[in-house]
């Protein structure tokens, strides 16, 4: 296997492709050839991308940031905080999955099932109108999220934005946590499913607690098997964020769709949103795949 491996490494790339590689970049090659000669005869759209940009550096009138970064700073705080949860309630979920007793295992077997098999959209709404409302009073922070009259320090301020939308922050954060939730308690439950029972009767065979042996032993092994999914759960919390725009929560996309709809350049701002949600996403990969390829150099020692 090390002689093929040394040996490829010496052939030049161009020899090493198959005929079908070279059928789907001749394909590839075609299409965007075709989509260049579509674009140049049948697009008559105008582009602005000169007004476009300074309308979305241009400040506030109060002289604060500009509205398109807020949006974009308030993308990043609603899913900081919504992974937060989403981790924890999450990681609670495939605990109780994986539990012996029933009186764990029943209820959050019955809520990833209704979470997953409900659309995002109508959880939402669901969430919003008819759970928000309630549960907020019943927590007793109705005093705190809506009739905050206090001065905020910038420590509040950068991490939980403007006062007067806090309540929309803690909804947002519960609907996407609580949907994303759902997803990770599967993914924590296979995690520890996938660790053989005989780490568990190695590790009692030498005495060891059973949380010592949770924390020391399966922990590390099931956080190597996880994160990969993690990593894909927490992009699609990125993307998913989104969705809680329809009720009015002030992040990238409520604010692109604003910006778009009162200046008229449609495909500019909304190439511009989506590249800010690319950049996000990238930049949440490049982080697990860091933290994946430590874990392993970890569990190697």
């Amino acid at each position: 296997m090390i002689k093929k491996t040394i040996v490829a490494q010496g052939v030049p790339f161009y020899r090493r492709l198959t005929p079908l590689d070279y059928i789907l970049l001749a394909t590839v090659a075609l299409a965007c050839g075709w989509l260049y000669y579509r674009s140049s005869v049948g697009v008559n759209y105008q582009w602005h991308w000169d007004q476009a940009i300074e309308l979305v550096f241009t400040p506030r009138a109060d002289g604060s940031l500009p509205y398109f970064f807020q949006g974009l700073i308030a993308t990043i705080r609603l899913s900081a905080w919504g992974m937060v949860f989403a981790l924890f309630f999450g990681t609670l979920l495939g605990l109780a999955r994986y539990s012996k007793l029933a009186i764990f295992r029943v209820p959050a077997t019955a809520y990833i099932q209704l979470v997953r098999n409900i659309p995002p959209l109508v959880f939402v709404f669901i969430f919003y109108f008819f759970i928000s409302n309630q549960l907020i009073p019943l927590l007793g922070l109705e005093a705190i999220l809506r009739e905050h009259n206090g001065e905020v320090n910038k420590l509040q301020s950068f991490l939980f934005g403007s006062a007067n939308l806090w309540e929309n922050l803690v909804s947002g954060v519960l609907c996407i946590g609580m949907l994303s939730a759902a997803y990770i308690g599967e993914i924590v439950r296979s995690g520890l499913e996938s660790i053989p029972k005989g780490q568990w009767e190695a590790a009692q065979s030498l005495g060891m607690s059973r949380w010592t042996t949770l924390k020391d032993v399966i922990a590390p092994q099931v956080m190597t098997a996880i994160t990969p999914p993690l990593a894909g759960q927490a992009i699609s919390l990125v993307k998913d964020s989104s969705i809680v725009s329809l009720i009015s929560i002030q992040e990238l996309t409520f604010v692109g769709t604003e910006m778009a709809n009162s200046s008229g350049y449609i495909f500019e701002i909304w190439l511009m949103v989506g590249a800010s949600y690319l950049m996000l996403c990238l930049a949440l990969s490049l982080t697990f795949n860091t933290i994946e390829k430590r874990s392993r150099k970890h569990l190697q020692k």
